[in-house]
C-alpha cells in the first residue's frame, strides 16, 4: 500500500467539497487532480457520488489503468488546526476487526483520502433504508444476524485491548474531532464554539407554529411526548461540553474502535442464506479510544437517527405528524416518529450483544464509572446535533424534522422526570446493575 506523508499546504479536500455543492463538474476536474498528483496516476471516470450519508465527506469513484477504484474522504471543519494520525485501517486489521484495507492513502488533516478496490457489495446503510421503507422479514432477520456476528467480534476486541488509559493518551485520538472539538473554538479552547457556537447560539429556531431565539428555545422546560424532561437544552449542551471533554473521559479506559461505524462506513457483503459486514473509512479508529464512547455513533446513527427524520427530512414531513407548543417558558414536541422494525432489530442486537455484555465486563473490571448513563446520553444527543445543522432552513432540515430531530436530541440527553421511553428503555436493559 502506497503512503503519502507530506505536510499539506491546504485543504483541498475542504474546496472539493464545496464545488461538489456549487460546481459539480469543477469539482470533478478538481478531484481528478487531487487523486493525480496524491497518489502519482492517471485518473479518469471520476463521478462523484451525491448521497444523503455524506454529511462531512465525500465519495465516488475513478479507473486508473484497467481497474475501478472507489474512494472517499472526510473533512471536518478547522481540520487543518487539529491533531491526530487518521485512516489507521491497520491497527482494526491487526485487532481482528474485519475491515476492508486500502489500496492508496493519505492521512494528513486536509488531504485524507481513501482508495479502495471497487466492489459491487451494498452499504449497510442502503440496505437498511430499503427496508425501512420496504420491510421484509427474512432480509431484517439476516440483517440483524450480520449485526450480531459483527458485535461478537466488536465485543471480544473491546475486552481484549481494554487498558486504562492517561488524559494524554485520550486526548490524542483524532475521535474527539467528533464530539468534543466541535463545541469549542479551536484555537482558544472555549465553549460555546464550533459547530455548536455557529449552528444554534444565537439563530432562530423555526418549528411549526412557532419560532423561538436561541435563549427562548435553550432555556425551555422540556416536555417531550408528554413527558417532563429534567434538563433544558442548553444544560444538555453544557454536560456535554463537561462529559465529554477528553482528559474526563479516561474512567473507563480505553479500547481499540473504528469509532466512527454508521453503516454508510459498512460493507453489507450477502451470501445468500447469511450475510456478514465489514468496515472501512476508519478515519478515526485510535488505540485508545475511551471504551464507552467507541460504539456511541454506531448506536445512535443507525438506530435511532432513524426512519428518515436525519438522512431524508422531506420523507420526515410525510411520513409522521409532530406538534410543537411553546408557552410560558415550556416548550413541548410531540410526535409519532418511532422506529422502523429493522432498526428495532439492530438495537436489539446492540443491546444484547455488545451493550450489556460489555459494561458488565467493565463492572467486572471497576472500570464503570457511576454515572456512565450520563456521559452515554451526552454523546448520544451530540450525535445528530453536531452531524448537521438541525435547524429548520438551516441546511437540510424544514420545520416538522427539525422538531423531531431536536424532540430525538432532548430524549436522549435527558432523562425524564417519570415515565419510560425509548432512551429510558435502552439504559434499563444495558444496566449491569439494575435497581442501583
Amino acid at each position: 500500500m502506497n503512503t503519502k506523508t507530506e505536510t499539506p499546504v491546504a485543504s483541498r479536500t475542504a474546496q472539493i467539497r464545496l464545488l461538489a455543492k456549487s460546481d459539480p463538474q469543477q469539482a470533478v476536474l478538481e478531484l481528478k487532480r487531487f487523486i493525480d498528483d496524491t497518489f502519482q496516476l492517471d485518473a479518469s471516470n471520476v463521478e462523484i457520488n451525491y448521497d444523503q450519508y455524506s454529511l462531512n465527506s465525500l465519495n465516488g469513484f475513478f479507473d486508473a489503468g484497467n481497474d475501478s477504484y472507489f474512494f472517499k474522504f472526510h473533512q471536518e471543519d478547522g481540520e487543518e488546526d487539529m491533531q491526530g494520525e487518521y485512516y489507521r485501517a491497520d491497527l482494526l486489521a491487526k485487532a481482528d476487526l474485519p475491515v476492508d484495507l486500502p489500496v492508496w492513502k493519505s492521512s494528513l488533516p486536509g488531504e485524507q483520502i481513501l482508495v479502495y478496490r471497487r466492489r459491487e457489495d451494498k452499504r449497510f446503510s442502503d440496505m437498511l433504508r430499503e427496508l425501512d421503507v420496504t420491510p421484509d422479514a427474512s432480509a431484517i432477520s439476516k440483517a440483524g444476524m450480520a449485526e450480531r456476528e459483527l458485535n461478537d467480534k466488536i465485543l471480544s476486541v473491546a475486552k481484549s485491548t481494554l487498558h486504562e488509559v492517561s488524559a494524554s493518551q485520550v486526548k490524542k485520538e483524532p475521535f474527539h474531532h467528533l464530539f468534543y472539538e466541535r463545541m469549542i473554538d479551536l484555537k482558544t479552547g472555549q465553549s460555546p464554539g464550533g459547530r455548536y457556537q455557529d449552528f444554534y447560539v444565537g439563530k432562530q429556531f423555526d418549528f411549526p407554529g412557532c419560532s423561538l431565539s436561541w435563549e427562548e428555545f435553550s432555556q425551555a422546560a422540556l416536555i417531550l411526548n408528554g413527558q417532563k424532561m429534567l434538563h433544558t437544552f442548553r444544560q444538555i449542551f453544557s454536560n456535554a461540553v463537561v462529559r465529554l471533554n477528553p482528559q474526563n473521559l479516561t474512567g473507563a479506559g480505553g479500547i481499540t474502535a473504528h469509532g466512527d461505524a454508521h453503516n454508510a462506513n459498512v460493507w453489507f457483503v450477502d451470501k445468500g442464506c447469511d450475510a456478514s459486514l465489514s468496515y472501512f473509512d476508519p478515519a478515526f479508529a485510535g488505540n485508545h479510544i475511551p471504551s464507552l464512547m467507541a460504539e456511541v455513533k454506531a448506536t445512535f446513527h443507525n438506530v435511532f437517527a432513524h426512519p428518515f427524520w436525519l438522512y431524508d427530512p422531506e420523507v420526515t414531513r410525510s411520513q409522521f405528524d409532530v406538534d410543537v407548543a411553546f408557552s410560558n417558558g415550556e416548550l413541548s414536541i410531540s410526535s409519532d416518529w418511532h422506529l422502523s422494525d429493522v432498526r428495532r432489530e439492530l438495537l436489539e442486537a446492540k443491546m444484547d450483544t455488545f451493550w450489556k455484555p460489555f459494561l458488565s465486563h467493565l463492572s467486572e473490571q471497576d472500570l464503570l464509572p457511576h454515572d456512565w448513563e450520563e456521559t452515554i446520553r451526552c454523546a448520544f444527543a451530540m450525535c445528530p446535533t453536531l452531524v448537521m445543522n438541525l435547524r429548520a432552513g438551516a441546511d437540510r432540515h424544514n420545520e416538522s424534522s427539525s422538531a423531531i430531530g431536536f424532540l430525538v436530541a432532548g430524549l436522549a440527553g435527558s432523562k425524564p422526570e417519570s415515565g419510560e421511553n425509548v432512551f429510558t428503555g435502552f439504559f434499563d436493559f444495558i444496566d449491569p446493575v439494575p435497581n442501583r
